[in-house]
């Protein structure tokens, strides 16, 4: 069982993130596994054996975030006025083409039963390629859903502002500043309207952290209809026919996926 469960996390490191929470999940009962447990980890297997065609395509252009909104409000009478991204001073010149860094963000309230944490799921895109991927139990325990999500939110930022960095140091020439995308409405809300108030005050730190990298300029955050979040996929536990659609144009997909969107509005006419 320990053997699967290894073998699995390295094909997670090369690609397959759509088994990550799955993987997540089973590798917690590794020290003493229970009844059962081996028979899931089989059908993981199984699902990689059927799905062996799944690759992570490198897809450069620009992607079209025109159906976001990212309005520009006035931050000058909050606590964050005058925030200010800071970059080193020594970064080398960009060169090439431009990239825009996107990152999906989702959360799962109560994920385990045992300890009631809930997990958070990232995404990380680099224009329409993803080439970072994030599945894992919450630190702490929350009561709600607003609690975890915001809690994915502040984890999203910090791996975003290491990537960000990395990107830098290479001499990648970013196109403007990060996009972050989840789909609770309510935790957008808080991070990106300045006169919004926070009535739950153990989420102080992780409200405040928020507010303040989208009062900086550092990112844009935005929402997203949970239907075409693809970070679901790294924090709940659906059959692949559930997600297919989120899946199918990331990894199952050659050509322009645009075409899937054809296809789909195909289908809808015709029935």
């Amino acid at each position: 069982y320990q053997s699967m469960i290894g073998s699995a996390q390295w094909v997670i490191s090369i690609g397959r993130f759509d088994i990550a929470v799955h993987i997540m999940t089973l590798s917690s009962f590794r020290a003493q596994p229970r009844r059962g447990h081996l028979d899931r980890i089989k059908r993981v297997y199984a699902y990689l054996a059927k799905m062996k065609h799944a690759v992570i395509r490198y897809r450069t252009d620009m992607p079209d975030v025109s159906d976001f909104i990212f309005p520009e409000l006035d931050w000058s009478n909050t606590p964050y006025s005058g925030s200010a991204e800071e970059l080193p001073t020594n970064l080398p010149p960009a060169r090439g083409k431009p990239v825009l860094m996107t990152t999906f963000a989702d959360a799962n309230l109560g994920h385990d039963f045992i300890s009631g944490k809930s997990v958070t799921g990232l995404l990380h895109f680099l224009n329409k390629t993803p080439f970072d991927w994030f599945s894992k139990k919450q630190g702490t325990v929350e009561t709600a859903t607003f609690g975890s999500e915001n809690s994915a939110a502040r984890s999203a930022i910090e791996q975003i502002r290491a990537n960000k960095l990395t990107l830098l140091f290479m001499g990648v020439p970013l196109s403007g500043c990060p996009i972050l995308l989840g789909d609770n409405k309510s935790v957008v809300d808080s991070g990106t309207i300045p006169h919004q108030q926070l009535h739950k005050r153990h989420l102080m730190l992780s409200y405040h952290f928020v507010r303040e990298a989208i009062a900086s300029g550092e990112l844009r955050f935005a929402h997203i209809n949970g239907e075409f979040n693809p970070s679901d996929v790294l924090s709940k536990h659906w059959g692949y026919q559930v997600v297919w659609p989120l899946l199918r144009p990331i990894l199952f997909w050659k050509g322009d996926t645009m075409d899937i969107v054809k296809e789909t509005k195909g289908k809808t006419v015709e029935s």
